[in-house]
């Protein structure tokens, strides 16, 4: 049987037209199939890394590394390939989860400064060449996932100070902190739209772990998902017609792209690696992520024609 009907050929003709109906269902499966971009490895270590973030400039990423049993930020300079750590002088403790500000003069970052066996978390700011890091954010609880806000006027965080992980935005010298997420579940993982008008972010207040998006005051949230997997690290492509996310939906950790209304979910990576930590390029042309398809933990990106 071939699909919901027999087939019985006869003779030479009823074989060939068997064979190119098959040929044509084939052509057709391949042909509705999405295509798998193109994908670039960016570096070959495997040393351990998370959160990726571009320069304004296009030239360089941020990221998170360990290093020598050392947590901390990095810089790769992409012209070159040159990778080093961030804040001079090294603090000696670990700093991770790095933002440029929208004028590429600063970076705002976690800085874990160790309390026996538990971190206390706070915001830091530093020089985009890592000289004089301040405290911006001081620790009342675990202080993280710090992002700028397109206009650099603001910043969003997500802190544990009411019990539970909660997003809230600040001014640029760590004052009018305003409450974004009021609720018992888990919110977390906030990405700002190119306007700076919303917030995407990740909420367990479904159950699972969705996408979501909110105004930038905190009103008017909407559910992006609706998938019993877990989406988190959403990532708004810079024309702010795209969202792209970190999903297991298909038994291993993708990246997915939707439209920033949430239809049309589609898998980008395709592959049975870890695929994590989504960001885009200033010009929206690259899409990079940490996956461990050779083995390690390295920088990869998409390039879109």
């Amino acid at each position: 049987m071939i699909g919901p009907f027999h087939l019985r050929p006869t003779g030479l003709m009823g074989i060939v037209a068997v064979l190119l109906l098959l040929m044509t269902t084939m052509v057709r499966g391949v042909a509705s199939a999405p295509p798998i971009p193109a994908t670039k490895r960016i570096t070959s270590d495997g040393g351990f890394k998370q959160h990726l973030h571009f320069s304004p400039d296009g030239k360089r990423l941020l990221f998170t590394r360990i290093h020598k049993g050392k947590m901390g930020v990095w810089t790769l300079e992409l012209a070159t390939g040159m990778m080093k750590p961030l804040l001079i002088p090294d603090p000696n403790t670990p700093h991770f989860d790095a933002h440029f500000s929208p004028d590429g003069k600063s970076v705002i970052f976690v800085l874990d400064i160790l309390h026996g066996t538990d971190g206390k978390l706070q915001i830091n700011r530093c020089d985009a060449d890592g000289k004089n890091s301040t405290v911006l954010i001081p620790h009342k609880a675990f202080e993280e996932s710090p992002r700028w806000s397109p206009d650099g006027k603001r910043f969003a965080w997500v802190t544990t100070r009411d019990g539970n992980q909660e997003i809230y935005s600040a001014n640029i010298k760590g004052q009018e902190l305003r409450r974004l997420t009021n609720d018992n579940a888990m919110d977390n993982n906030p990405a700002w739209s190119p306007d700076g008008k919303k917030l995407a972010f990740s909420s367990s207040r479904y159950g699972n772990f969705d996408i979501l998006s909110m105004n930038a005051d905190g009103s008017e949230i909407q559910r992006l998902t609706n998938h019993p997997s877990v989406d988190m690290w959403p990532a708004w492509s810079p024309d702010g017609k795209q969202i792209a996310f970190t999903t297991n939906r298909d038994g291993n950790y993708e990246i997915y792209l939707m439209n920033a209304d949430g239809s049309n979910p589609r898998n980008l990576t395709q592959h049975a690696a870890s695929e994590n930590y989504a960001a885009w390029s200033p010009d929206g042309r690259r899409l990079a992520f940490i996956s461990t398809r050779h083995g390690g933990h390295d920088i990869y990106w998409i390039e879109f024609p």
